[in-house]
Parts: structure tokens; sequence; C-alpha cells
């Protein structure tokens, strides 16, 4: 990926819309600069070492609000988060039903399936979901889950079949860790039934 760079130290937006203005005139010098392959920041930040690129495809999550709760900051802090730390991110919204998101999965060749449910009716919805995964052949998609789960209800969702649940609070570094092992058990998986 390549960038250009101008002469010049940019100070403040005026100076920006000046050097623009400049550029296109010609007045100032440009090179083109080679940019370096970096960690994601957000990886760095949080000190992990994990790669989100495997064996040359991105890590892809798809982020979703079930139902009819329109509350949707904590799924896009999740689906941003897990941008930030490199992963391809699919971001469906608010009022989604679970045949959309699993339609979207199998669309989108995703890795995992993220769930945000703040409305009571998780169990409900868990099952409708993990049915229709099964039904379309893709059970082996592993889904998250995150909102407001009450902690008797977590041993449900994993019978279920949902991997991991993720209650307010839970630190952005756990998430990302956890997403990550379950699309590389998902991968091996893949491999083992013959889908990749």
């Amino acid at each position: 990926m390549f960038f250009l760079a101008a002469e010049k130290k940019i100070n403040s937006e005026n100076d920006h819309n000046i050097l623009l203005n400049h550029i296109y005139i010609g007045e100032y010098k440009l090179s083109i600069v080679k940019e370096e392959k970096k960690k994601p920041y957000l990886l760095e930040l949080l000190g992990l070492s994990i790669d989100p690129v495997m064996e040359g495809r991105r890590i892809k999550v798809l982020v979703s609000k079930l139902g009819l709760d329109g509350h949707d900051r904590g799924a896009k802090v999740v689906a941003r988060a897990l941008k930030d730390a490199g992963f391809d991110v699919v971001y469906l919204g608010v009022h989604q039903t679970p045949e959309n998101v699993v339609n979207t999965a199998i669309e989108e060749d995703v890795d995992i399936i993220g769930v945000s449910i703040l409305s009571g009716s998780h169990i409900e919805l868990a099952q409708d979901l993990m049915k229709l995964l099964k039904e379309k052949k893709v059970d082996y998609i592993p889904v998250f889950m995150g909102g407001i789960i009450p902690p008797q209800d977590v041993p449900i969702l994993k019978k279920i079949g949902i991997k991991e649940v993720f209650g307010p609070g839970t630190p952005l570094k756990t998430i990302i860790e956890k997403v990550y092992e379950m699309a590389v058990k998902k991968r091996q998986l893949e491999k083992q039934l013959g889908k990749r």
C-alpha cells in the first residue's frame, strides 16, 4: 500500500488545505513512501500477539442485533474493536432476524457470528439461530453472544450451542482473544470437514 507524503509539516486544518492547494498546482515536491506492514494498533495497545490473518485470509466476523431491541452501542463498540484489531467485520445493525443473520453469514463466508440481545429474548432467539445454522449445514460457525444475560441463563445458552457469552463490562481484550480462539478452531474444523 502506498500513500503520498509532502515535504511540509502540517500543523492545522488550514495548513492542510493550503498544502492540498499547493500539491494540486505542483508547488511541493511529492514522494511516494512505502507503508510498512504494521500490527493493528489495538492489538499493540492491548499487548496481544495474535494475527487476524490466517492462511492469507483475514478472520471475518459478523456482528448483529437480533430481535426488536434497538440499543446497539455495545454491538458497535465490539464491532469497532474487532475491526481495529485487524479483523474483517460485517455489521448488520439492529432489528435482524435469525434468518437474515444466517443467510448473511453464508453469503459473506464469515468465520464467526456475534449477536447482541438486550430484550430478554436471548434463549428463544439463540435456539432459532442455532436451529437455522444446523438446517443450512453451517453449524460449525461459532456464535458468541453479548448483552444483558442473567448468569443463570449462560449454561442454557451454552447447551443450545452458543460458544461464549460476554456480559456488560467484559474487557475488549478478552473478547478479541476469545473471538480469535473460536475462529482458529473453526478454521481447523473446516479443514477436517473438507470445507476449504
